[in-house]
Order: structure tokens, then C-alpha cells, then sequence
């Protein structure tokens, strides 16, 4: 399984928002892509999509940009995923019945590992990748001391 590039740039844009959350201010397209290293553009359709999808807000004006929908700690990374990635999270008994034994038993293993994945990626919100994050960038400083 490999995170795409659409979903590190939503995950990406989404922390820098969970950064300047306390503030309360909206941060502007230009401030989030500069600081994030996303195109323009690319992270205009992103945010457009994350706000259908109630994970952000907008605010228009001289002092607009967006803002998250909700506390970071409430905003979890398989939301994200499903969100900008349309994920498929359907159950066991939804699925179409493979016709063959080997069909049976890959499939059982892929359900098997996209609940795993699953999991994990409920496990882990916005405020905890900022913590991650923040742990990292210590950890880097005093290693060059």
C-alpha cells in the first residue's frame, strides 16, 4: 500500500492548518503551498474537496482562507483518506464472493489487511501527526548540537 500524492498533499495542508488552529485566523492558499511545498492550484482543488467533505471551512474577503471544520485531535487520518480518496470502506459481507478457492483465500487476506490499515489509520488524528512532527523536528535540532 503506498500513500498517493494527493493524500500526502490533503495530509500535509491539513497539519499546517492544525498548526495555526489556535489562532483562529485562516490561512490563504498561497501561505499553506508555500509553507508546505503544494502547488497552487493543486491545493486549491484540495481544499475545495476537503470542504465538501466537512473537513474544512472557508472564509472569503481581504482576511479569508480556510480554517479546520473541527479540533484537530477530532479530525482522524482515515477521514482524510476516504474524503480525498473516495476509499472504499465497505464490510466483509458487502463484497462480491470470489468464485474459486485461491479467489477466497486473497481476498481474505486483502480484507484482512485493509481492516489492519484501517485501524491504524483511525488511530491517528491531526493533533497526533502534529505531535509526531514536533517530536521529529527536536529530535533533529539536537542531533546538530
Amino acid at each position: 500500500m503506498e500513500l498517493s500524492c494527493k493524500s500526502e498533499y490533503a495530509i500535509l495542508a491539513l497539519l499546517e492548518l492544525a498548526t495555526h488552529y489556535q489562532h483562529g485566523e485562516p490561512l490563504q492558499i498561497r501561505q499553506i503551498a508555500a509553507q508546505q511545498n503544494i502547488p497552487d492550484r493543486y491545493l486549491e482543488q484540495l481544499l475545495a474537496t476537503m470542504r465538501r467533505g466537512g473537513l474544512v471551512k472557508s472564509q472569503r474577503g481581504s482576511k479569508g482562507g480556510y480554517f479546520l471544520a473541527r479540533e484537530p485531535w477530532k479530525i482522524t487520518i482515515f477521514e482524510v483518506l476516504v474524503c480525498v480518496e473516495g476509499l472504499d470502506v465497505r464490510t466483509c459481507e458487502e463484497e462480491l464472493q470470489p468464485i474459486s478457492a485461491d479467489g477466497a483465500v486473497i481476498e481474505e487476506v486483502w480484507q484482512e489487511a485493509r481492516q489492519a490499515a484501517n485501524s491504524i489509520l483511525q488511530k491517528y488524528s491531526l493533533a497526533e501527526l502534529c505531535e509526531k512532527r514536533d517530536l521529529h523536528k527536536r529530535l533533529d535540532i539536537m542531533y546538530y548540537i
